[in-house]
């Protein structure tokens, strides 16, 4: 069978478009959960890499017959994001990415297609001494070096005006470990198996987490008490990691999936991406200590990816 031409893809960006906004809207309103204590945002310090796509019929010529009129340079791709980051109303990444897509659409009418990755620079906030006791500064933060949120929009031109085709928001790299309570024990073994099964384990994942509304614009914000924040899933997978034995990465997911969805009726879905990074033993008995000694786990790492629904409820 011979292959066939797959359709031409017609699109040019810009990645790492840092901006930083200071004092942009508070996210408050939020629905509370009991799994987490988080309220809502200052947004002191808005911070956002981005990572643009434009595409359309109309930038051809600027591949086969090198004629740029057309062409928005990716300089200036990176001077309308930060600078519409100034004119943005609201208070959470995804209404941004949805708020600078409808502006080079409107724009640039040569522009039939536009892909926003805005992921968030988080900002720990800091403590501050001041008349005898500690108090959450509004002045000096710490630049955070762990997870991060991002939000991904796909919008398209239409004849009726501009319809969203991909929308998801997201948690990055949230390193998570359990040092007990975690077992692999029951799975396959050939004469390929050189794994040892263990009843109690420590568990340590690398977690992308994706989430999709049921509505879109309940993701923008505006109505706070729809905005599922990246840090409430947080706060419930680690919930749901401390309450339950876990006789598998796969389960844990699964578990976590079903607490958000029951959390949040208004998502769709949670799609998880882990990779396994559990610590190889070195030590495995220490004269009176209930401690073991570990090391770093060599590659390569297993992984996993699930999608858990609200079908998956129904069946719980």
């Amino acid at each position: 069978m011979e292959n066939k031409p797959t359709e031409k893809h017609v699109y040019y960006g810009k990645g790492d478009v840092f901006a930083y906004r200071t004092y942009a809207k508070p996210l408050s309103g939020i629905t509370e959960i009991p799994e987490s204590m988080f309220k809502g945002r200052h947004n002191i310090i808005f911070g956002t890499n981005v990572k643009v796509k434009i595409g359309g019929k109309a930038f051809i010529p600027s591949f086969t017959e090198g004629d740029n009129s057309l062409v928005v340079a990716t300089d200036s791709m990176k001077n309308f994001i930060q600078r519409h980051l100034a004119s943005y109303e609201g208070s959470t990444l995804e209404g941004f990415a949805n708020y600078v897509s409808e502006a080079f659409l409107k724009k640039y009418p040569q522009i039939d297609y536009v892909s926003i990755l805005a992921e968030d620079i988080p900002f720990d906030v800091m403590p501050e001494f001041s008349e005898s006791s500690l108090k959450a500064s509004n002045l000096v933060f710490r630049k955070s070096r762990n997870e991060r949120a991002r939000s991904s929009l796909e919008m398209v031109r239409t004849e009726g005006g501009v319809e969203i085709t991909e929308q998801s928001s997201s948690i990055l790299d949230l390193q998570l470990i359990k040092v007990s309570g975690n077992s692999f024990v029951g799975f396959v073994r050939d004469e390929y198996t050189t794994l040892p099964e263990d009843s109690n384990r420590p568990l340590f994942v690398y977690l992308n987490l994706h989430w999709v509304y049921k509505e879109q614009k309940d993701a923008y914000g505006d109505n706070p008490e729809k905005y599922v924040a990246a840090e409430q899933i947080i706060d419930l997978a680690t919930s749901v990691f401390h309450n339950i034995e876990t006789p598998s990465i796969q389960y844990l997911l699964y578990e976590i999936g079903c607490a958000v969805l029951r959390s949040f009726p208004q998502l769709l879905q949670v799609t998880f991406e882990s990779q396994n990074h559990t610590w190889d033993t070195v030590v495995d008995e220490i004269p009176n200590s209930d401690g073991k000694v570990y090391t770093e786990p060599r590659p390569p790492y297993g992984f996993q990816l699930y999608t858990v629904t609200q079908d998956d409820l129904k069946e719980y």
